[in-house]
Formats: structure tokens, C-alpha cells, sequence
């Protein structure tokens, strides 16, 4: 049993070194998430395109589906990635950032957030952002 597990952590460790959590210019992520406080819990989806060696952009949208009044924010998010000035491993990387967009109930909705991102492998990763909503989910490399 231990030389089973040993070999388990080895191999991981061997597919996480290979992993980049955010690569500059060029980078692509699909984000799918669960949000867990805030307007209510919901399902999250977004999209990041890096900009620069340490900034990225994207799009995305929460459906809250424990809102009796089904509210939805679809949204424009930029985020600022310290893992390479804080010369973290590359498999991990963490982001302040703003979402700015369009709230059902509000109609102008924004939300702050510091997000962790870690990848297991090339392309899987898992993240969790915590500001005015938590949360937490998968993030894929394209």
C-alpha cells in the first residue's frame, strides 16, 4: 500500500510540474463554478484571454438559483496575476480583480474579488475567488 501511494504522489507530482496556471499574453481560461454567498448561491461560467505578463480580461455570467427571484449577472472582468512578480510555482497564481456588468435586479452590478488558482495538470486546474461573492470551482486551459 505505501509503495502504491508513493508512486500516486509521485506521478502527480510529475503532471503538476508541467502545469501553468497563467502564462501572459495569449493565455486562454474557461472558468465553471459554484458560487456560495452573495446574492445567493449560483452557477458561475467565465472566460480570461491574457493581455500581458500580468494582466487579463475576459467575460462570464452567474445564474443564482437559490434567489426566488432568479436573478443573473453577466458581466466584463479584468484581473492583475502576481504568480510571476511573487515568483510562485508555476502551477499557482494569485489575482485581485473588478467585474463590472449587467445585474437582473439592479440592473448595474459590481463585484471585487482575490482569486487563488492552482493546476494539477496542463489543462485542469482548480481556483476559488472571495470578495462580494465566494467561489469555487474548475479552471481549464485552452
Amino acid at each position: 500500500m505505501k509503495k502504491l501511494t508513493l508512486a500516486i504522489v509521485v506521478f502527480l507530482f510529475a503532471i503538476g510540474s508541467l502545469a501553468q496556471s497563467y502564462k501572459g499574453q495569449g493565455d486562454h481560461k474557461i472558468n465553471l463554478s459554484y458560487d456560495l454567498y452573495g446574492l445567493g448561491n449560483g452557477i458561475k461560467a467565465s472566460y480570461d484571454l491574457g493581455l500581458g505578463k500580468t494582466f487579463s480580461i475576459g467575460i462570464g455570467g452567474t445564474y443564482f438559483i437559490s434567489n426566488s427571484d432568479e436573478d443573473y449577472f453577466i458581466y466584463l472582468r479584468t484581473s492583475y496575476h502576481f504568480g510571476d512578480i511573487l515568483d510562485l510555482p508555476r502551477q499557482l497564481d494569485i489575482y485581485p480583480g473588478v467585474e463590472l456588468g449587467y445585474l437582473s435586479t439592479e440592473n448595474i452590478g459590481i463585484a471585487g474579488y482575490l482569486g487563488i488558482r492552482y493546476f494539477f495538470t496542463k489543462k485542469i486546474g482548480v481556483f476559488t475567488e472571495i470578495g462580494n461573492n465566494g467561489t469555487i470551482g474548475l479552471s481549464f486551459n485552452l
